[in-house]
């Protein structure tokens, strides 16, 4: 577990900014990850364990503190209690959509239009990673975990991380802290075993992303060319050469609002219910039923707005920039904030504070971020 000289965050991040830590340590096997996390805690020094640093926006300052590198890899196929189905239990470091192709090459399903999402799996459920009606959520059956707390690794199930739209009790948001301060060591998935034939999607969204009508079939391969086909047209899948993949992806969370409040907003804003509305379930014990049932009070779903098309309609367009800065709105996708060369944190959060001014003066709505912030301020 040698420390290791440590690079600019700058080098490590998509969004390309970040000073030089105090110190860095690389960690490639688990056993390493674990004894690197137990050294820096006990000395209680600020730390940041780094995947892919593909949802995280770096201040200009030096980070005063310790980056740990998760770099563990494997991929482990185990059999699954339910017929049909079988269990991948993946490190942390490992690559997220070098996860995908291989679950894809296996006639696995589950996460195929997840294709193209960069950082690793061990970032996945933190962020609760989504696209196109799939979310990790739906796969995840559990996790091992290092937790600061009792300095144990623990098997956490799923039902236990509070996974939600874009969120867990590992993240830290914006402004607060984790509700859990622990570190991924592995995940473990349940995928459908579906073969390589071609088969219907039952996902609207993801039919009509990909221009499908309902009823056609086709394989887990198709829709995996297919979606990262689609983000790279939205500058979604990370190119060297290409500015506007210079980013953390979505830079503001499409916003959950209330029925009420997303009636305040235009008929062409695109929105979805983010859960279903069943009326609740009443139970009265026989020995005290009079006869009365009471009308049941239904609650409707709160509902996802896009914020892409709030940030379009407020005047944004693909591509706009503040003068003489080196930070842009990216020429296909709206959502996301790109490095144009060169562009430090400050230009960066100034682009998304207007961002955010712009939305909230017409439309009532105050957006928030979906990377991680670390040393910066919007």
């Amino acid at each position: 577990m040698p420390d290791v000289e440590p690079l600019p965050l700058a080098q490590l991040t998509t969004l390309r900014t970040g000073g030089v830590p105090a110190r860095m340590i690389d960690a490639p096997t688990r056993d390493e990850l674990v004894a690197a996390l137990l050294e820096v805690w006990a000395d209680g020094e600020p730390w940041l364990a780094l995947g892919g640093g593909s949802n995280l926006f770096v201040g200009d300052e030096p980070f005063e503190g310790t980056v740990v590198r998760v770099l563990t890899q494997g991929i482990e196929r185990m059999p699954s209690p339910r017929p049909g189905f079988a269990r991948l239990r993946v490190e942390a470091g490992h690559d997220w959509d070098a996860l995908v192709a291989f679950a894809v090459e296996q006639g696995l399903a589950g996460i195929e239009a997840m294709s193209g999402i960069p950082g690793t799996v061990g970032a996945a459920p933190v962020q609760n990673i989504g696209a196109y009606g799939q979310e990790i959520v739906q796969t995840l059956v559990e996790v091992d975990l290092l937790d600061e707390s009792t300095g144990e690794v623990s098997t956490v199930p799923a039902a236990d991380l509070g996974l939600g739209f874009r969120t867990s009790v590992l993240k830290h948001h914006y402004g607060s802290v984790p509700e859990r301060s622990a570190v991924i060591l592995s995940v473990t998935l349940e995928l459908a075993e579906v073969g390589h034939a071609e088969r219907p999607i039952a996902g609207s969204q993801l039919r009509t992303a990909l221009g499908l009508a309902e009823g056609e079939a086709v394989s887990v391969a198709w829709i995996r060319e297919h979606v990262i086909e689609t983000r790279r047209r939205k500058g979604m899948v990370l190119d060297a050469d290409d500015p506007d993949t210079w980013s953390a992806g979505s830079f503001f969370q499409n916003a959950v609002v209330s029925v009420s409040f997303a009636r305040t907003l235009p008929d062409a804003c695109p929105r979805w219910p983010v859960a279903p509305d069943f009326d609740p379930v009443l139970v009265i014990p026989l020995a005290s039923f009079d006869g009365y049932v009471p009308t049941p009070v239904t609650h409707e779903p709160d509902v996802k707005v896009s914020a892409a098309w709030l940030i379009e309609h407020s005047g944004i367009g693909k591509g706009f920039r503040l003068p003489r800065s080196r930070a842009a709105v990216s020429s296909k996708h709206a959502l996301a904030l790109t490095n144009r060369g060169n562009a430090t944190a400050a230009e960066l959060s100034e682009l998304a504070r207007f961002i955010q001014g712009r939305v909230q003066a017409e439309f009532g709505l105050v957006l928030q971020p979906e990377p991680v912030l670390l040393g910066v301020e919007l």
